[in-house]
């Protein structure tokens, strides 16, 4: 039987499906106490005062959008090589996504070409720990203190991440993680914002649950003990009980998945060393890289893929940079020689399998596979 690895997979436990199985025979699927149990228990991995989950990621990164006081026509700093998610969610409030080439080296934004792309609409900066590697988050909190911005990371790869041996999630204003099935953790879809900042995480939760606001303190109007208003236009974004089930279980397990997918890359790492057609992601003492993706860059890349693909090693493609899309190309004015960079990349990089259910056997297998089919490329 021909074995068939995917670029990235969950791994459920027994232990999860019980836990979720308890939630389904209890009297709250939604809106009950295991979304707070969830939030509180993000919130002290991190080592943040707060956490609001969302329906996803995407949601997620719509309500920090929100809560930063993205407004029509402000401009949001990010890269263009991650998923659309991060800059369409700053579109849905009209603001407008500004992008900065990548560094070659770390695959995530080059702070040093942040600067020049400031203007009087620029209202935050969005960085991406693309991969798992941890974006430089000092060096852009000191830019966007210089000119009074917000820093939103988005660590969708990068739960359980370390920059100096702090926690990624610690140091932006607010920061994204994602519960999709390949993150390092699941909840089916899913999402949450951590934050120290009372004001950001309050209207979190508001925008989460329509723009409903319940606190008696708070309504513009009196009114009965049943009395609510919106006060502004929010979304359901909810996650459910059953889903915050799910992430508690996961979460117990989130350093040995980290642990595990660095011993992967670790075994990757000594296999393809020597081989030269094949660079390696990034990763450094300071900075951990926790390998939510394992991407290599190659030449002839596109060969590859399908030579790999009929052997049942499906990779990916992280991302197609996002200038490139119709819409954007559309909507928007980009220059392309501004994203050397963004492009080398784009045409070399390779997502191959990582994920910790693998087995050694299984690495090795797709090791042999991989130097095979280079050395005949």
């Amino acid at each position: 039987m021909e074995k068939k690895y995917g670029y990235g997979k969950q791994w459920i436990f027994e232990e999860d499906i019980n836990e979720v199985v308890k939630v389904l025979k209890s009297d709250f699927l939604t809106q009950g106490p295991k979304v707070e149990e969830f939030e509180k228990k993000i919130a002290d991995y991190i080592g943040t005062k707060y956490a609001v989950v969302f329906s996803n990621g995407t949601a997620a990164l719509h309500g920090a959008y929100f809560a930063g006081g993205l407004k029509k026509d402000d401009e949001v700093i990010t890269t263009p090589i991650t998923f659309l998610a991060t800059s369409n969610a700053a579109i849905y409030l009209g603001g407008i996504p500004k992008f900065v080439d990548i560094d070659i080296n770390s695959y995530n934004i080059d702070v040093n070409k942040i600067e020049e792309k400031i203007t009087n609409k620029t209202k935050m900066i969005v960085p991406v720990s693309y991969g798992g590697y941890p974006v430089n988050i000092l060096k852009i909190k000191d830019i966007a203190k210089k000119y009074n911005l917000i820093v939103i990371e988005d660590a969708a790869h990068a739960l359980g991440a370390t920059r100096n041996g702090i926690k990624v999630g610690k140091e932006a204003d607010m920061t994204m993680f994602s519960f999709h099935p390949i993150k390092h953790i699941t909840t089916g879809e899913g999402g949450v914002i951590v934050t120290d900042n009372k004001d950001y995480f309050e209207k979190l939760k508001i925008f989460r649950n329509h723009g409903i606001v319940k606190d008696k303190k708070k309504l513009i109007n009196i009114g009965e003990e049943w009395y609510y208003e919106m006060q502004y236009l929010g979304y359901n974004y909810r996650m459910t009980d059953f889903q915050a089930a799910l992430g508690v279980s996961q979460l117990k397990k989130i350093d040995n998945f980290v642990k595990r997918r660095r011993e992967i890359a670790n075994i990757y790492g000594e296999a393809f060393k020597n081989i030269d057609n094949i660079k390696l992601p990034p990763d450094s003492e300071k900075n951990k890289n926790v390998y939510h993706l394992y991407p290599i860059l190659v030449d002839k890349r596109d060969e590859l893929y399908r030579e790999l693909k009929k052997v049942g090693i499906n990779c990916q493609i992280n991302y197609i940079p996002i200038y490139k899309q119709p819409y954007y190309k559309e909507k928007f004015e980009y220059n392309i020689d501004e994203f050397k960079n963004s492009e080398l990349f784009y045409l070399k990089e390779l997502s191959i399998p990582m994920y910790p259910k693998l087995k050694d056997e299984d690495i090795n297998y797709i090791i042999e596979i991989i130097i095979e089919k280079i050395k005949k490329l």
